[in-house]
């Protein structure tokens, strides 16, 4: 099967209830009912980024696969990257069902799963069988529990079971579903825990893959400066701009009002205006950011790397257009950045936020 027959099926997934649908999704993915996409990049996508090269800049964001369950042939349809988790050190059943929602007329998703996934023994025996040659770069969201949680201790020992396995990890401090997580961006315990963190890394012997801090798109303006200055001065190598919003723009959907992250296009507008802001912010600074939030296309895509992006991250538009959008995108993207006159993404890295 192809990428492209696999989308023909996606009205009828529409049809079922949304988690239903995600785990049979899962599920056809793992068992290579996707197909893959055999095509090769358009080498105007080729990109280095977190001293990895990627083949694209276009990656599926965490959240779609919490547990490891299909990264593999996730990789193998198109993405240059691929974001597993949340991962919490033991599993974690989540929120009380129903938790997920579509909002149709608006191409968008509310969840409130509260980060439901395996827990890392499961993850790591999973990333262990994955193959060493992998056409994508892995990354690895990592999170703590909501109950017993000690985040000093959780996010380093997260970060060394993993680090073997993957190409950066990304720190989760704004998820809006796990009460009191996003306190965790305030600027003295966010100090602490990436020190740990970065304690950690240094001291492993093997590898030290680049870490990654994912920020909410509902911080104030006086908030964000501390976050990148916090970032900075610890080392770490990048931030992910942003989890979903708790904000309520203009929508249509009846599912509207329901509790949770709101992610897809009526987040595009407030996720870039922070991609931007944090892009002035890290101007001549070496900090590598991903925008994440509302991108459907290859404009999308290309809004955000102008705004500062070095890679990009989607969901909403997986969930709804399946497999065939990454062969489009990547068209789409490719063609935007040669009639803007740039031969590489790098060239296009932030020229609307300077």
């Amino acid at each position: 099967m192809t990428p492209q027959l696999a989308s023909v099926l996606m009205p009828l997934m529409r049809g079922m209830d949304p988690e239903r649908a995600h785990d049979l999704a899962l599920r056809g993915l793992r068992f290579g009912l996707a197909g893959a996409d055999r095509s090769a990049d358009d080498p105007v996508l080729a990109t280095r980024a977190l001293g990895l090269d990627f083949r694209n800049p276009i990656g599926l964001a965490a959240g779609f696969d919490k547990s490891a369950v299909a990264i593999a042939p996730l990789m193998r349809l198109g993405f240059g990257f691929v974001e597993a988790g949340s991962v919490t050190p033991k599993p974690q059943i989540g929120n009380p069902k129903p938790r997920l929602f579509r909002l149709a007329e608006d191409r968008a998703v509310i969840n409130r799963m509260g980060m439901n996934n395996g827990g890392l023994a499961v993850f790591l025996a999973r990333l262990a069988h994955l193959p060493a040659n992998r056409p994508a770069v892995l990354g690895v969201n990592i999170a703590i529990n909501k109950d017993g949680a000690a985040p000093l201790r959780d996010y380093p020992a997260l970060y060394a079971a993993v680090a073997p396995h993957a190409g950066y990890v990304a720190i989760n401090v704004s998820s809006p579903n796990t009460p009191g997580l996003r306190d965790l961006q305030g600027e003295a315990m966010l100090r602490d825990i990436l020190a740990a963190v970065v304690a950690t890394r240094d001291a492993l012997a093997g590898p030290r893959p680049p870490i990654l801090v994912k920020i909410a798109p509902d911080l104030s303006p006086a908030a964000v400066e501390p976050i990148v200055e916090t970032a900075v001065a610890q080392g770490i190598a990048g931030l992910i701009v942003s989890n979903t919003t708790i904000a309520r723009p203009a929508l249509r959907s009846a599912q509207k009002s329901q509790a949770g992250g709101l992610s897809g296009p009526p987040l595009k507008a407030a996720a870039t205006e922070l991609l931007r802001r944090v892009a002035r912010l890290t101007a001549g600074r070496d900090l590598t950011l991903i925008g994440c939030g509302g991108v459907s296309n290859g404009a999308d895509a290309l809004e955000k790397i102008r705004a500062g992006a070095a890679l990009v991250q989607l969901y909403a538009a997986f969930a709804y257009d399946g497999p065939a959008l990454i062969p489009r995108m990547k068209r789409e993207l490719a063609a935007a950045l040669r009639r803007d006159g740039f031969k590489t993404v790098a060239e296009a890295i932030g020229v609307d936020a300077r």
